[in-house]
């Protein structure tokens, strides 16, 4: 028996139902689909094609279980997110292979940190009271919306149901959740630990095509809230699908990221900071530091380091020890990121490395590319578009002040690194570039107390940290008037 075959027989559910109010169940269509690993194009499981008939259901069941959900103290809904983080830290070898097989990268290690951030910070907001006169209180209250609709991508998806599931859950909402039908297998795994905790109903997760299953949420008239995590393009549907019935939204959307290095960076440490920043999940990473902005006096010496390290790399299935950068998500997309290869070469960049797809042995089974450099300008579409793969453009600058100015040059503000010495001009440039997020000598570092979120094109709200709590609540005032002889 192969390692993939080992793994999935231990840790993959082959027949994959929806939980929908506390249950197990089909699709009322009887309809399934498959969910296959992009490392080799093998068949992984069948999944239940939820349609519009099964996120009414789901709607329905939220909307029963919401009234005791609510009406739970904060306390006791902090035990249960706490008892589910603990189940996560539990089951975490099983939800890092899960991951790693339906995404076809590399298995991580998983925790249920941001469950056990939540089950804390669900206790600490408390609302507020405030005397107006001497005979006027008001109280201020954070309430629920009630049933939200939270909608994910598919490259970094049992992350993502975290980051969406347990804060909406400390706000005292309750939760239809469709993931990826890309990759749909860690999110059941999740719901599978958290069915015995919560009360039916409270977390329910439909399976099924963005077309149908997420278009449904989307245009559900019982759902009050939106957190949607994708493409800019799919974003604004689904701003404009929220903004219909005047209801809010969570983006998280694309980025085009400049990872920055100045002359006098640590060169070891920013080697890592740059294949980190580009090559993480095979470069489908919405913060991906894509674009590698290098100061004139080390660019050719960090380029010829650079060029090394990605001919060095091995690229190849999660389960093959040794390997450093997995495939990318599937065919169609993998066609994709070549074309903009070829993009970019017609715009005059120049290929440095890799711009090829990997055929040898196994590797031709899955959708594996060699990690890639392109040398560009900041004008060139590979530059400004999101090409989402193992594909970074490396832009010289002069100083400072034309590094920042490359970096805003871009209609996204997502993320982005800056790699020097002089921790002076590190909080300066962090500071300069529009982006929600910055790094400074290192890259891709994630916490549940880190608010990580969009400017621009990127998106709005904020996923982790306390403060997205307020996403999934609104304000009520109440004014009591405690004199008996003044009404006003």
């Amino acid at each position: 028996m192969s390692a993939f075959e080992e793994l999935k027989n231990q840790w993959i559910d082959p027949e994959n139902k929806m939980f929908i109010g506390g249950e197990w169940v089909d699709a009322l269509s009887g309809k399934t689909f498959d969910v296959t690993c992009p490392a080799n194009g093998e068949k992984l499981a069948v999944c239940a094609s939820g349609d519009e008939q099964d996120v009414d259901r789901a709607v329905s069941a939220a909307w029963k279980a919401f009234p005791v959900w609510k009406a739970l103290s904060r306390m006791e809904r902090s035990k249960m997110l706490g008892k589910i983080g603990r189940l996560v830290d539990e089951h975490a070898e099983m939800l890092s292979y899960t991951n790693m097989l339906e995404v076809g990268g590399l298995p991580r290690p998983f925790s249920g940190d941001i469950f056990h951030y939540y089950a804390g910070a669900c206790c600490v907001d408390e609302g507020a009271a405030n005397t107006l006169v001497n005979h006027r209180v008001s109280m201020i209250f954070d309430e629920p919306y009630g049933v939200v609709g939270q909608i994910s991508a598919w490259n970094g998806p049992l992350l993502m149901a975290c980051m969406k599931i347990a804060p909406a859950l400390a706000a005292g909402n309750c939760i239809v959740y469709r993931p990826s039908s890309h990759t749909p297998l860690g999110t059941l795994a999740l719901a599978r630990l958290a069915a015995d905790i919560l009360p039916p109903g409270v977390l329910n997760v439909v399976t099924g095509a963005s077309g149908t299953c997420g278009q449904a949420i989307l245009d559900h008239p019982d759902i009050r809230k939106i957190s949607f995590t994708g493409s800019t393009e799919v974003g604004v549907s689904v701003a404009e699908s929220a903004a219909r019935k005047l209801i809010p939204a969570t983006l998280e959307l694309g980025g085009k990221s400049a990872n920055i290095f100045f002359d006098d960076c640590n060169l070891p440490l920013a080697m890592q900071g740059f294949f980190v920043g580009a090559y993480t999940n095979a470069g489908e990473v919405c913060s991906s530091g894509s674009r590698v902005l290098v100061q004139e006096g080390i660019y050719d010496q960090f380029l010829s380091m650079a060029i090394k390290m990605l001919a060095d790399t091995r690229v190849g299935p999660g389960w093959v020890e040794g390997a450093q950068m997995g495939s990318l998500i599937y065919e169609s997309h993998l066609k994709s990121v070549l074309d903009y290869i070829e993009i970019g070469k017609k715009e005059g960049a120049r290929v440095a490395c890799g711009g090829y797809r990997l055929t040898e042995g196994d590797l031709a089974k899955g959708c594996f590319m060699a990690p890639t450099i392109l040398e560009g300008d900041n004008s060139m579409r590979v530059a400004r578009e999101e090409i989402f793969g193992p594909v970074s453009v490396f832009i010289k600058f002069k100083d400072e002040e034309e590094a920042i100015a490359i970096a805003n040059d871009n209609v996204y503000g997502l993320a982005g690194g800056v790699f020097t010495r002089d921790l002076n001009r590190a909080l300066r440039v962090a500071r300069g570039v529009d982006t929600g997020s910055m790094w400074v000598n290192t890259y891709s570092q994630f916490s549940p107390g880190y608010p990580f979120g969009g400017w621009k094109q990127s998106g709005m709200g904020r996923e982790l940290h306390k403060c997205t709590m307020a996403h999934y609540t609104q304000k009520k005032s109440i004014v009591i008037n405690t004199s008996e002889t003044q009404l006003l």
